[in-house]
């Protein structure tokens, strides 16, 4: 079976001090029907989850190759899992073991086991001490490739190149971009509830490689990411003085945002990553404000006695969504980047905060609460269409993944713990987001560079 050497994508890895480069190379499809069948349609609803069986990667005949491949394997098949959209067969059932990339599948084997797709991988050791994740993804009953990758990293990286592999086959399967390969940066907690120690800390999106940005020695909240997910921006009780910051992950270098009079808080980039917009109180009255970034000139978007907060941009960057309490109570509005044409869009029961606009831009995110409970739900641009996906006595600050198809927010149980869940659009896989303490306010990065 030959393979084609095209590169079809590079990524920078950007780790704690050296720049790695992964390079994707497509895998010739081998000789098939014109046409594959299996695909799973996550536009019409709740998708019955796609059997699919992913066995240990191989490792060349190399016993480390061999462990490295299991644990690429598992990486893989817990991102699957992950997304409710797959239900990964059980390994001790299957017939035939790869023994290379280049083994073609005895098909009949398995469609006796109901599987509808096929992950067959091998991790090879390179010369110059790299290694190569290879991965052909399989359409069992048309006996046809639908897809295949290798991927050349460091041996550091390796979980990188599975949350890779995992995301081309999300899209070969699902038409949508995955959403494996990113970072969560959020609110890590621990102490008692009356002195309580808030840290940054950053983490994989399964929970893995967690590491702490601050020392705890000043209260931090909010955190956002940059469009290129490398910058943060977040609030800071700095000195007892509440501002907000930027963060570069890579040099851990801290700075100041603006030298602005009064408390600022809440900050979100654009798009672009050239601006952020935050709120600042002053004389008890809170207002939005933009920030360029290059110039450090800012301009302020509401001038309005009520209290206006969580702005986000709609990923045009024409448009801000937030909350205020300018119309008795504390509602979602959406108006103009530049602060004009603004309209109110929740109508509901209850009250409504934290707004954040999905990266598709077909839906706003919210909190909601009514009667004592907390809600997040979903509703489009215009305020139409309001869904709710769970509630719960503390349910707060949803975020999105950068595909627009899933949500991560915090939840509290009375006197309880503080955890990460996550849900998707659907409001049926909720699922526990596994963090080392409590945790807060999440945020979601973009497909890692």
């Amino acid at each position: 079976m030959t393979r084609l050497p095209a590169v079809s994508r590079l990524r920078a890895v950007l780790g704690m001090s050296v720049l790695v480069v992964l390079a994707m190379m497509v895998i010739a499809t081998a000789p098939g029907p014109a046409t594959a069948q299996v695909r799973i349609d996550i536009t019409g609803g709740r998708p019955e989850p796609l059997p699919i069986a992913i066995p240990d990667f191989s490792g060349g005949g190399d016993p480390a190759g061999a462990q490295r491949g299991r644990e690429v394997a598992a990486v893989i098949t817990n991102d699957l899992r992950g997304s409710g959209l797959f239900r990964p067969l059980d390994p001790a059932a299957f017939i035939q073991a790869f023994a290379s990339l280049d083994e073609r599948p005895r098909f009949e084997d398995w469609r006796a086991l109901k599987a509808q797709a096929l992950v067959q991988g091998q991790v090879q050791a390179l010369p110059d001490g790299r290694i190569q994740v290879g991965f052909r993804l399989w359409d069992v009953f048309a006996s046809q490739q639908l897809v295949g990758t290798q991927i050349v990293t460091d041996p550091t990286n390796w979980r990188r190149a599975a949350h890779m592999v995992a995301d081309e086959i999300y899209k070969a399967l699902t038409g949508e971009e995955g959403y494996f390969d990113t970072r969560i940066v959020y609110i890590a907690e621990t102490g008692p509830a009356t002195n309580r120690t808030k840290r940054l800390a950053i983490m994989d999106q399964d929970g893995a490689n967690n590491r702490y940005l601050t020392n705890g020695e000043a209260l931090v909240l909010t955190p956002r990411f940059s469009p290129t997910a490398q910058e943060i921006t977040y609030m800071s009780y700095y000195q007892g003085v509440p501002r907000v910051y930027l963060f570069n992950i890579d040099t851990g270098r801290r700075e100041l945002l603006g030298n602005f009079p009064g408390m600022t808080f809440a900050p979100r980039f654009s798009p672009d990553g050239n601006k952020v917009v935050l709120s600042m109180a002053e004389s008890g009255n809170s207002d939005l404000y933009l920030m360029d970034l290059r110039t450090r000139q800012s301009r302020r978007l509401t001038d309005n006695p009520a209290i206006d907060t969580s702005p986000s941009f709609s990923p045009d960057g024409t448009r801000i969504t937030f909350n205020s309490d300018r119309g008795g109570s504390q509602q979602i509005y959406v108006m103009g980047a530049n602060g004009g044409g603004v309209t109110r869009i929740s109508f509901g029961d209850g009250r409504y905060a934290t707004p954040v606009w999905s990266p598709r831009g077909d839906l706003i995110a919210f909190t909601k609460m009514k009667g004592g409970t907390f809600y997040i739900g979903v509703m489009a641009p215009d305020g139409g269409g309001e869904r709710i996906l769970t509630e719960g006595y503390l349910v707060e600050g949803p975020t999105w993944a950068p595909n627009g198809r899933v949500l991560m927010f915090f939840r509290q149980q009375p006197g309880g713990a503080t955890r990460l869940y996550s849900i998707d659009l659907t409001g049926y896989n909720e699922r526990p987001v596994p963090t080392p303490t409590d945790a807060s306010d999440p945020a979601w990065s973009p497909l890692l560079p």
